[in-house]
């Protein structure tokens, strides 16, 4: 089954637990936040203390992506917010295992993250510990960019490699996801689909959601 995760990054914060609501009712599968410390990338959001009102306003799982420096100091205050899912970026691990372990440790569920530029090849020995990976499609900093296109073969060799070896870790796409671009990332081989822009910044999310999904499923 594949999910929809929209993003609250693009949500209108002055509103944020009826956006939320309003999305969780449109038909969203999870909801994704993107956390930023203005260091690892060139921005900053919000910590756990948001995660945890979140957590108050809806059932479904919370994405945590921590696009942090040191994750490890901060895994465990996420995890007690009441993040489902935790992934840290590969570029920000000196001991990727013994992050992976803290988040499983916590009582979350991991996953890795690989920035557009940064292969395949350098989550090879985790992928078999892991619930998901998420490839960035997008430099990450900001929402509301264009899709990378070369993203696609990054996602099909993940597909690949996943199969190959029985594993069963989820794909998660992040970056420039739309109409306009989410059939082909299906057709790759990505199962959660992260979309900011495109649910908050359209007038009807159940329509755009339902309108994401026809096409993903085509």
């Amino acid at each position: 089954m594949k999910l929809i995760a929209p993003s609250i990054l693009s949500a209108d914060f002055t509103r944020l637990k009826e956006e939320i609501r309003a999305v969780e009712a449109a038909g969203a599968d999870w909801i994704h936040a993107d956390v930023m410390d203005g260091h690892f990338v060139p921005n900053i959001t919000f910590g756990p203390m948001l995660v945890e009102a979140v957590r108050r306003t809806t059932r479904l799982p919370i994405d945590a992506h921590l696009m942090i420096a040191e994750p490890d100091r901060y895994i465990p205050a996420f995890a007690k917010a009441g993040a489902t899912y935790i992934s840290v970026h590969v570029e920000t691990c000196v001991h990727l295992n013994r992050t992976i372990q803290l988040i499983r440790d916590a009582g979350a569920r991991p996953g890795v993250v690989l920035n557009p530029a940064t292969p395949v090849e350098s989550v090879r020995w985790i992928l078999e510990y892991v619930d998901f990976v998420l490839v960035m499609s997008v430099n990450p900093g900001f929402g509301g960019q264009a899709f990378i296109p070369n993203s696609l073969a990054k996602i099909k060799a993940l597909r690949q490699l996943i199969a190959e070896n029985g594993w069963q870790a989820l794909i998660e796409i992040d970056g420039g996801v739309s109409s306009k671009t989410i059939a082909a990332i299906a057709a790759a081989g990505a199962d959660v689909f992260v979309a900011g822009s495109a649910i908050f910044g359209s007038p009807d999310y159940g329509a755009t959601i339902r309108g994401l999904r026809d096409k993903m499923n085509s």
